[in-house]
């Protein structure tokens, strides 16, 4: 679906207006289908405007009126024309085409341009768009709201002279009949064939099986059997979005009083390949031999294994134990009707809905900012904010006014704004699409009765479903939710990271299998081991208890001494500090032991705001922060993180193919110094309230480090202050195998682990089913880890890891041997954290990091610290 792209849409009214009579002309030949058979549900609820759809058999679109272009689509994928008697038409060419950018797109016509019905606006290939998208069905809608009657379903038109609708009073002319039509009785044949033409069936050899198909009177219909999916074979188009490959098996079916003949120059051309060259057909023989030797259901080769069939595996994304029962949940919703009763009782019923849903919101805030979790609660602010907004209520009140149900109303329309969001070009706007779809479930699950569904949680749930967002792992109870076990999801992400602070263990990347298991059923999920073990015995249950009860007293003996420092037995000191994102966590960090701050999140400065916060806003803030842990404990403030992941509503940024490679982190700063200027200033003024520190995130090269170092010390001087250290984080590979050269002139490194492991690996670490593959124990992250201390001992500097790596309970030891200083963990972890140092013996650490360093798997490495 791609319906935002489109121009502004006028709210339908209830009555639409009288229009003269205006015959509206198909802008694309081929078959016509009624526009609430769209797959688009913006197209097919009729949320842009009624109209039809055709599924072309052409590429050309034509104008379907005389008329001016009001809009043509950046993409090129859409075009709107107005006639002079205010009638306005708009032609959507296929689904998700807005995310081709243009490619494969040609617009013929400018916005302005006065045309005539028949001219040609828009030029298609078929060939490079089809593969592309679900479908190349063009939309053809009157937005200006008048009345309309439509051609037909099924009726077959030609571009530039059949009508396909028309405004005022009358009756639309049906075209000839089509081929279909004239079938009859007569007899259906059909034959299976494999495709053998090298490159599939592409542009060339399609458009050369068309016109055999256009011989004959009968229809040719294809089948491609592995997806099941159907096309006309005298459409263009139709042949290209089955998407025929080399070695695709097709079912050819031919009705009509020609069938036989048709049918057998069809699988001639297949067999001969369309004009092209191909390799002879594989004998029976020799395809029944592939198929005995090859188990098309093969598991992948690489990936988590079950040990057996009563203990799955999966990722750690928040460490600790559960004890309790399965219960599965999915996000599906109940059918509702489509057609209400009173219009009155209708409207009742979702204004009811949506006070009470605001209500709940209110009362999960206040909830919320009582357990201290006040930073957490501003998206369900947020979420209020949007249901304040009366756009998505005003569009369902229409579709109530026009007979349809409540929930169904509702559904429509705030899928239809959650679809138009996902589609923009601000990425700020696009995450909001996300925050839609979450306060229109809200309202809906009230409209359908099925809001309190987490309430009927039994104690001791250990909840299993596809994947959780933050706001729903916030929102868990936490007197009956014991552990999580998702099938997708990152080790990584913000549901992780906020499981980790809520103490709720939490595995990802589960296998399907876990479905199987019925509600109920007992487990025992060991997120320390990423293992859940599902109907286990009574021993097993006992020996599990007894784990939790001693886990829960080596954290109660570690908070105890959590203001002592980390020495290891052979007295080793490990600085331990705190990963924070607040004021808040920095007052929490210094009571559980922090010795400063490793790593303060400032974009949480920037983000979710409509303006960029004042130098003045900045210096307070900073200020707090820096009182809060005291002039003895250091704070290390990374410049804003944003770009990739994390857009700024105010800082317009560039549509990219892979943001994560784009522009993020200091390249910002470099390309718009002046936002980054203002946050060094603000730093600099606030360094006096304790002892700050400078950090610049995904720095890649010596040239950009000098270039914003320079624009440190010019503030420096400007200011009149004293200076500050200057560090760097290593994230990207090319800082660590630089770091030698660096260490030359940095004041200290800070290793994020998430993304250098990201990097370093080409795995997304967000990617739900790669990962187990996103590990920093991985021997290549070591190594990086191991050149990069080493670089800087030798200049006299010291390195940090700030990434979850530190809070790791396995990986402590092995980066404990590697030398690195400091470790900056999570605020929950630090307790325990620093026992785990006091545990150890750094010269056994430096033998383990030495075997470490030779492993060949991260799995390797991790069984040396078992």
């Amino acid at each position: 679906m791609n319906a935002q792209a489109e121009p502004a849409q006028p709210t339908t009214p209830a009555a639409k207006p009288k229009a003269a009579q205006l015959n509206i002309i198909a802008p694309l030949s081929g078959e016509v289908v009624a526009i609430t058979e769209s797959p688009d549900p913006v197209f097919s609820q009729k949320m842009v405007g009624d109209g039809i759809a055709i599924n072309p058999t052409d590429s050309v679109v034509v104008s379907p009126i005389d008329g001016v272009i009001t809009q043509v689509q950046a993409a090129m994928h859409a075009v709107s024309v107005k006639a002079d008697t205010g009638v306005e038409i708009l032609i959507h060419v296929g689904i998700d085409t807005v995310m081709l950018k243009g490619e494969g797109f040609e617009a013929l016509v400018k916005e302005g341009d006065t045309v005539k019905a028949g001219q040609s606006l828009i030029n298609f290939h078929p060939e490079v768009v089809s593969p592309k998208v679900p479908t190349l069905q063009t939309a053809v809608l009157i937005i200006s709201g008048e009345e309309i009657s439509t051609i037909p379903s099924g009726s077959v038109v030609k571009a530039g002279q059949d009508a396909v609708f028309m405004t005022g009073q009358g009756t639309i002319e049906k075209p000839a009949p089509s081929t279909e039509e004239k079938i009859g009785e007569s007899i259906s044949v059909s034959e299976e064939v494999v495709v053998l033409n090298p490159q599939g069936l592409h542009a060339r050899p399609a458009a050369n099986l068309a016109k055999i198909v256009r011989g004959f009177d009968s229809v040719i219909t294809l089948k491609n059997v592995e997806t099941g999916k159907k096309g006309k074979a005298k459409s263009l188009t139709g042949i290209l979005s089955l998407q025929l490959f080399l070695g695709t098996k097709v079912n050819i079916t031919a009705e009509g009083p020609d069938a036989e003949a048709a049918l057998k120059a069809v699988v001639d051309g297949f067999k001969k390949g369309l004009g092209e060259e191909v390799a002879k057909e594989p004998s029976a023989a020799a395809e029944k031999t592939a198929v005995d030797d090859i188990d098309e259901n093969e598991a992948p080769l690489l990936g988590l294994v079950a040990a057996d069939e009563n203990t799955l595996p999966g990722v750690k994304a928040a460490p600790g134990m559960a004890i309790g029962q399965l219960i599965h949940q999915t996000n599906d919703i109940p059918k509702f009707e489509e057609n209400g009763s009173a219009v009155a009782e209708e409207l009742k019923a979702l204004d009811d809905a949506i006070t009470t849903a605001n209500n709940a919101l209110a009362k999960l805030i206040k909830s919320m900012n009582a357990d201290g979790m006040g930073t957490h609660a501003e998206v369900f602010v947020a979420h209020q904010q949007l249901l304040e907004d009366p756009s998505i209520r005003d569009n369902a009140k229409v579709q109530i006014d026009g007979g349809k149900s409540a929930a169904f109303a509702w559904h429509a329309s705030y899928e239809a704004e959650a679809f138009s969001l996902s589609q923009l070009d601000d990425p700020m706007l696009a995450m909001r699409a996300a925050d839609v779809k979450d306060i229109g479930l809200r309202v809906l699950r009230q409209l359908l009765n099925i809001e309190e569904a987490a309430a009927d949680l039994p104690e001791n749930t250990i909840l299993v479903l596809d994947d959780i967002a933050p706001s729903e792992v916030v929102t868990l109870d936490r007197n009956k939710v014991v552990g999580l076990l998702t099938l997708e999801g990152g080790a990584t992400s913000h549901a992780a990271i906020l499981s980790a602070s809520m103490g709720i263990p939490y595995l990802v990347s589960v296998p399907a299998e876990i479905r199987e298991r019925a509600d109920g059923t007992r487990a025992i999920l060991d997120a320390n081991t990423s293992r859940v073990h599902l109907d286990p015995s009574e021993e097993e249950v006992i020996t599990g208890n007894e784990k939790r009860k001693a886990a829960a007293e080596a954290r109660e003996a570690a908070l105890k001494v959590a203001h002592e420092k980390a020495i290891t037995q052979d007295g080793h000191y490990v600085e331990i500090v705190a990963n924070i994102g607040s004021q808040e966590d920095a007052e929490k960090a210094v009571e559980l032991g922090a010795e400063g701050v490793g790593l303060l999140r400032s974009e949480f400065l920037y983000m979710d705001r409509v303006n960029e916060p004042s130098i003045e806003e900045q210096t307070k803030v900073y200020e707090g922060i820096l009182g809060a842990m005291g002039k003895e404990r250091p704070v290390i403030i990374r410049t804003m993180d944003v770009g990739g992941d994390k857009p700024l509503a105010y800082l317009p940024l560039p549509k990219e193919e892979n943001p994560f490679l784009g522009e993020r982190g200091v390249r910002i700063g470099i390309n718009r110094p002046a936002i980054l200027r203002k946050q060094v200033r603000a730093i600099l003024k606030a360094a006096h309230a304790g002892s700050a520190r400078i950090m610049f995130p995904m720095i890649a090269s010596l040239i950009e480090f000098r270039a914003v170092k320079k624009l440190v010390q010019e503030e420096q001087e400007k200011l009149g202050v004293k200076e500050v250290e200057i560090g760097i984080m290593i994230e990207v590979p090319s800082a660590a195998l630089l770091a030698d050269q660096f260490a030359k002139e940095v004041d200290f490194f800070s290793i994020g682990t998430n993304d250098l492991t990201q990097y370093a690996l080409a795995v997304d670490r967000g990617h739900p089913r790669l990962a187990s593959m996103v590990d920093g124990l991985h021997p290549a992250v070591l190594r990086l880890i191991d050149m990069t201390v080493k670089a800087a001992n030798r200049e006299g500097k010291w390195t940090g890891i700030c990434g979850s790596l530190a809070s790791d309970p396995q990986a402590v030891p092995v980066l404990t041997g590697l030398g690195v200083q400091e470790l900056s963990v999570s605020v929950p972890a630090l307790p325990e954290v620093k026992a785990k140092v006091r545990e150890l013996n750094y010269a056994e650490c430096q033998a383990l990091a030495v075997k470490a360093l030779e492993q060949d798997s991260a799995d390797g490495v991790r069984q040396l610290t078992v």
